[in-house]
């Protein structure tokens, strides 16, 4: 059975999603730091570098994203058939 690209996508942008959020906390310490005087937020980063995070977190939802292909493609990972029988 061939998968759509929509599907296809789809797996992409829950992977990329999932890695996100095990990325962005990545660089940030857990020292104290003074109260924020500019109406910052307390557990803020100071230096967040979200653009490297973002490619980050591209190219590695990317590798999994092909491992989870190859995966349904040999049929170790199957996906449902959603569509209504005729």
């Amino acid at each position: 059975m061939p998968i759509g690209p929509i599907t296809m996508l789809a797996i992409y942008l829950v992977c990329w999603w999932t890695v996100l959020f095990a990325v962005l906390p990545l660089g940030t310490s857990r020292e104290t730091h003074e109260p924020p005087t500019d109406g910052a937020q307390w557990g803020a980063p100071e230096k967040p570098d979200l653009k490297r995070k973002f490619l980050t977190t591209t190219w590695v939802a990317a590798l999994i994203w092909a491992l989870v292909m190859v995966l349904v493609y040999i049929g170790w990972m199957p996906l449902p058939d959603l569509a209504p029988p005729v």
